[in-house]
């Protein structure tokens, strides 16, 4: 027996698995099955014993154990094929890293989930294929259209990201942890998971199954499921198969650690990620229901696929137990709620194992930050850039058009700003680098956009989050949205300064879109202030998020979609829009924005944690995740963002290039995207000469202010919903 490369930790296992009595009717279903699609002898993948060690019955006995018998035989013959596919794929073109092989294979694929059951399909010529429109027919016809788009979204990025996955292979490189927790739910499958938890339990309303919250309870989900396997895979995938996607090797390699306190970390993330589903389940979904008025039979779906996904945690967890599949030598089946060993000298050990095995220290800590702590001066490390700066020649004539309209607008009379505060942000400065080309009213646009954006975050903290007022925060964000009309709808009376400049930075950006163009840019303004409400929550519970969540959602209260959607507003029907939805095209947009945010985050960190009491800042969130002072988190940020910026420059220069062949570009599309990335570039350099050169987060300017309402002013409060 090889010796396991590492101890398996300690698992948080709070929900006891169950076992769906159906399990053998499923198991005898699924052999014939795969047998009948021509996946066991003579497939060159596997043979009945393959499939009776892997036991992917006793896999979905344990992850659905409360649907009927033909429900489990259907879901099992799934996971037979999506677990026959990995396989495939790994003998066919993983080991041949045959990448055109291997696209030609996955690009056919979709052709097999017609939303449109009357729809001609090709004949299949694998047991793939074979496989795929089977299980299709069997499972559409009882699920709505939504589902049915959601579930074939999912399919297709499980499938299409295998060639990430290739590529990887190809160039022997190694994510970086950010990366690889975004990438590997996609390949990894777990939202695809989670929409055969629907089919088991409930189907979630399409109300609610887009927002935040359902999004968190699915992507918490998968990620707790994918460094799940990830820990008890490494032997397998690391050392037999050559596979450099496994977040235990993703950790070793980062932080220069060894292999057991990688296991150890990828545990510690996982345990984060289901305190984040647990918190999610109860405290944001029961919020979303009501918010979105659902009906009890609804509330009651939406609970079901809830606690569907609990199930399938402690499930999966039994079946890695057991599956020999996996590396599960000396592992513990044991939860911390079931009877332990009584004597002398075992209750100390016992209450140490409760509360490891619970989360209990990093569970507290996320609750018990104490806010205004001297901290300060922000220590601001050596930040590469390797792109040039320009600014544009319009800059000063904005300087002076922005100290303007923001008072017409009111932003200096409401007790947030006066114009001491303006004038320490400097956002035409800002503007003037992301957009080193633009003309005068173009610049003055960016700088109104600047300015709502970060007036807003202010805003939010400083009125609400003193008041402790998430209803007025509720409230102001819907508003807003009605601010930005698709079609000719009315617009209602402003009543305060972010109405007032939204409706009219609105109409002046839209006047020339059609509707289908507005739409992407109001989603992306919800996205951020939807955001702004998420860290009024936070704020007001004294929940410091995990690094996971934290940087997630940081893209959005940083308004990134909101820059991205301006930068691509010209690009026209050159670029196809699946281009933008890419893999590489999303890493590229992801690396940008979250250096940016970093970037952010290590000039404010003096400002929002001592000046402020702020709790969302990536180096006080690495601190709390792990335990760590001030300048060991600033380093693992630092780190951070230099790996995010060799991925942004690892994308350009070997992804998209095969993006573009991939999609056959043509040589305007090629220039649109060329100019994107420069427009990216701009964004980075422009952003952190801005950083640089405002007092906004200098130590002496922060001395010198007041950080709560002006004295003579009194914060405007959202006027009641309108009709």
């Amino acid at each position: 027996m090889t010796q396991q490369p590492f101890e398996l930790p300690h698992f948080y296992l709070p929900h006891p698995a169950r076992l769906n009595p159906h399990v053998d009717e499923a198991r005898a279903h699924s052999t014939r099955w795969a047998r009948d699609m021509g996946m066991l002898e003579g497939s060159g993948v596997w043979e009945q014993s393959d499939l009776d060690a892997h036991d992917y019955g006793l896999l979905c006995a344990y992850t659905h154990p409360d649907c009927d018998g033909p429900a489990l035989s259907l879901i099992t013959d799934w996971y037979v094929w999506v677990f026959f596919f990995d396989d495939h794929f790994l003998e066919k073109y993983k080991r041949t890293q045959d990448r055109v092989a291997g696209k030609a294979h996955l690009d056919r694929l979709p052709l097999f989930m017609p939303l449109d059951l009357a729809a001609e399909v090709p004949e299949p010529e694998n047991p793939v294929e074979a496989g795929l429109i089977d299980l299709w027919r069997r499972t559409v016809p009882a699920m709505s259209a939504d589902w049915r788009r959601r579930f074939a979204v999912s399919t297709e990025h499980l499938l299409n990201e295998s060639l990430w996955e290739l590529s990887n292979i190809n160039e022997g490189r190694i994510a970086n942890p950010v990366e690889y927790i975004e990438m590997r739910r996609k390949v990894g499958g777990a939202p695809w998971s989670a929409g055969l938890v629907e089919y088991a339990t409930a189907e979630v309303p399409a109300a609610v199954a887009d927002t935040r919250p359902l999004r968190v309870l699915m992507e918490t989900f998968s990620d707790a499921v994918h460094l799940r396997n990830d820990l008890f895979s490494y032997q397998r995938e690391v050392e037999d198969e050559g596979e450099l996607s496994n977040g235990v090797l993703v950790l070793e390699t980062f932080f220069g650690c060894t292999t057991q306190e990688a296991a150890d970390t990828v545990n510690d993330v996982l345990t984060s990620r289901l305190h984040q589903f647990e918190h999610t389940a109860f405290t944001e979904v029961p919020a979303i229901a009501l918010e979105k008025g659902l009906a009890p039979a609804d509330t009651a779906a939406v609970a079901a696929y809830a606690k569907g996904l609990q199930d399938w945690q402690s499930g999966g967890h039994e079946w890695h137990m057991r599956s020999s599949r996996y590396m599960n030598e000396n592992a513990s089946t044991t939860t911390p709620w079931q009877p332990s060993p009584s004597g002398p000298g075992t209750s100390a050990a016992d209450v140490r194992a409760l509360l490891a095995a619970a989360g209990a220290e990093r569970r507290l800590r996320s609750f018990t930050h104490v806010p205004f702590q001297r901290v300060g001066p922000s220590r601001i490390p050596d930040i590469r850039m390797p792109f040039p700066l320009t600014l544009s020649p319009a800059l000063d004539g904005s300087r002076h058009h922005l100290s303007e309209w923001t008072r017409r607008m009111g932003m200096l009379s409401e007790g947030v700003w006066d114009e001491d505060k303006l004038l320490s942000c400097d956002l035409p400065l800002c503007a003037a680098g992301l957009d080193p080309d633009a003309t005068q009213d173009r610049l003055d646009l960016a700088s109104g956009w600047l300015a709502f954006g970060t007036y807003g975050d202010d805003y939010y903290p400083l009125v609400y989050g003193h008041r402790r007022d998430l209803a007025a925060a509720r409230l102001t964000t819907a508003r807003l949205s009605a601010c930005m009309p698709l079609d000719g709808e009315p617009v209602p009376p402003p009543a305060n300064a972010m109405e007032r400049s939204l409706t009219d930075l609105w109409a002046r950006t839209t006047a020339d879109m059609t509707p289908e163009q507005r739409l992407p840019l109001r989603q992306a303004i919800d996205k951020m202030t939807a955001a702004w409400v998420w860290e009024l929550t936070n704020q007001i519970h004294n929940r410091v998020p995990d690094p996971v969540d934290y940087l997630e959602m940081r893209r959005d209260t940083f308004g990134s979609d909101l820059t991205l959607g301006l930068c691509r507003a010209g690009h026209g029907p050159a670029v196809p829009p699946e281009v933008y939805r890419t893999g590489p095209v999303r890493s590229l947009e992801n690396a940008a924005m979250d250096w940016a945010c970093l970037l952010n985050d290590v000039f404010s960190y003096q400002k929002e944690i001592e000046y402020e009491g702020e709790i969302h800042n990536a180096i006080l969130v690495v601190q709390n995740f792990f335990g760590i002072d001030y300048p060991t988190a600033l380093n693992v940020v630092h780190d951070l963002m230099d790996q995010r910026m060799r991925q942004f420059e690892h994308v350009v220069a070997h992804e998209l290039p095969v993006v573009y062949d991939d999609f056959q570009l043509s040589e305007e599309a090629r220039e649109v995207m060329a100019g994107y990335v420069t427009d990216l570039r701009n964004w980075m350099a422009g952003i952190l000469n801005w950083h640089r050169s405002v007092p906004r987060y200098r130590a002496e300017y922060l001395a010198g202010r007041s950080h709560l309402f002006l004295p003579d002013r009194t914060p405007a409060l959202p006027v009641p919903a309108f009709h």
